[in-house]
């Protein structure tokens, strides 16, 4: 099927057809879980879940979306990103929580495409800490937040992400250098300590 055929049926959804979700799934199955092994590549050696796992879940908690008004492909992929991120970080949480210490890693953004490429293993308390960072980066500049959930967690390119959010290319571009920017400052000092927004 074409990409107009997977909007079409991510439409019929918006408008109620119950089935045309569980119709869109095996379309863009080998995407999600592309998407799913890049989110568990910059997760601990040894993760618990599989790639398979990660989407069958994030999808559960997409069928129960009531608030997203399904519009194309693109914007699927990156709102089935977000969902993976969160159960990535939930998961994180309850690791932490059933580990005593630790301590915070600082790990260096790469200049690259990537926002934060841990040169080591990333630990709970780093995959924590990103997730509060993009919810303060959401708070201050939403936009650029949704720039960085498809370029980093969805893997889009810069056409897509445009795409996906209905914007130029330039001003994904920009909104992708600033919170790159931002976000490696935010990592660069010690965990909890004041930041000017």
């Amino acid at each position: 099927m074409s990409p107009g055929d997977i909007t079409s049926l991510l439409v019929s959804a918006e408008r109620g057809d119950a089935g045309a979700l569980d119709r869109v799934l095996p379309l863009i199955y080998e995407e999600l879980l592309e998407i799913a092994r890049r989110h568990l590549g910059r997760e601990r050696a040894g993760h618990t879940l599989t790639p398979t796992a990660l989407v069958h879940e994030a999808y559960l908690k997409l069928v129960d979306q009531t608030r997203v008004s399904w519009q194309e492909r693109g914007q699927f992929l990156g709102v089935a990103s977000v969902a993976m991120r969160r159960i990535l970080v939930n998961h994180a949480r309850d690791r932490r929580r059933l580990k005593r210490g630790g301590g915070d890693v600082l790990l260096p953004l790469t200049a690259g495409l990537e926002v934060a490429a841990p040169q080591e293993e990333p630990n709970a308390d780093f995959i924590i800490r990103l997730d509060a960072l993009l919810d303060r980066l959401s708070q201050w500049d939403r936009r650029a937040a949704r720039v960085v959930e498809c370029r980093y967690f969805a893997g889009l390119d810069v056409e897509e992400t445009a795409l996906a959010l209905g914007m130029g290319t330039a001003t994904v571009k920009r909104d992708w250098a600033l919170a790159r920017a931002w976000l490696l400052r935010e990592l660069q000092g010690p965990p909890g300590a004041p930041t000017s927004d």
